[in-house]
């Protein structure tokens, strides 16, 4: 009698294991997928671009992984800037990047919670190296410029 219950027990955690191990493949597979769209998006991002540092999925408001920086941008809540994003803690006309020549800019536009390269406040404009993270908002940005 306890051989065959044990045996019916142990057929169901090896269900269990195996549905496990599917499920896990499954996330692997879906991980890859997820970095190899990625990758495919980045030829129509241009040689310079913000990258979003936090994971998507865990704010509030919709946000892209990535926003090209072809020419000046402005980024802000409002309609008016290139870059809009709907963050309560980012301004109507919160920050701006500008590009001169080879180099880009950014300059704080009098925002109410500030615009932070490298966990330091932006009082005047402030020249933007590859690998500088910006903080807009509750928004963290790497600053990319690919050669």
């Amino acid at each position: 009698m306890f051989d065959i219950v044990w045996s019916g027990i142990s057929s169901v955690f090896r269900y269990i294991f195996i549905l496990l191990i599917y499920l896990f493949m499954f996330w692997i597979i879906r991980l890859i997928y997820l970095d190899i769209r990625g990758i495919k998006n980045k030829e129509i991002r241009g040689d310079t671009y913000l990258k979003l540092i936090n994971r998507k999925d865990s704010l509030p408001f919709k946000v892209d992984e990535f926003y090209s920086l072809i020419s000046n941008v402005k980024i802000g809540r409002s309609n008016n800037n290139k870059i809009v994003i709907k963050d309560p803690y980012i301004s109507k006309e919160h920050a701006q990047i500008i590009k001169e020549k080879a180099d880009y800019f950014l300059e704080d536009l009098n925002s109410a919670n500030g615009t932070f390269v490298n966990n330091k406040k932006v009082d005047n404009a402030i020249k933007l190296v590859s690998g500088d993270t910006i903080t807009i908002g509750r928004l963290n940005f790497l600053f990319v410029i690919e050669k």
